[in-house]
């Protein structure tokens, strides 16, 4: 398992991010306090805080990489 920050500050940024993860067939979660919910469910990080930056496990080692290239535009340092 891979975790990084990511921020989804906007409606946008939310459903481009959504758009991405779904390309992969491997299981993603978003980690907000006590809350843990899929990442590819859209209704779901809405129920979150996008105010600040989230936790994303993603739960591969084979497409780390690549998912990462992938999800890059959203990786807060």
């Amino acid at each position: 398992m891979k975790t990084v920050k990511i921020s989804l500050n906007s409606i946008d940024k939310v459903k481009a991010f959504v758009n991405e993860v779904t390309k992969f067939d491997t299981d993603f979660d978003l980690v907000s306090g006590r809350y843990v919910i899929d990442a590819k469910s859209i209704m779901g990080i809405f129920s979150l805080d996008l105010s600040k930056p989230i936790d994303l496990n993603i739960h591969t080692e084979d497409d780390a990489e690549r998912i990462l290239s992938a999800l890059q535009p959203f990786i807060v340092d």
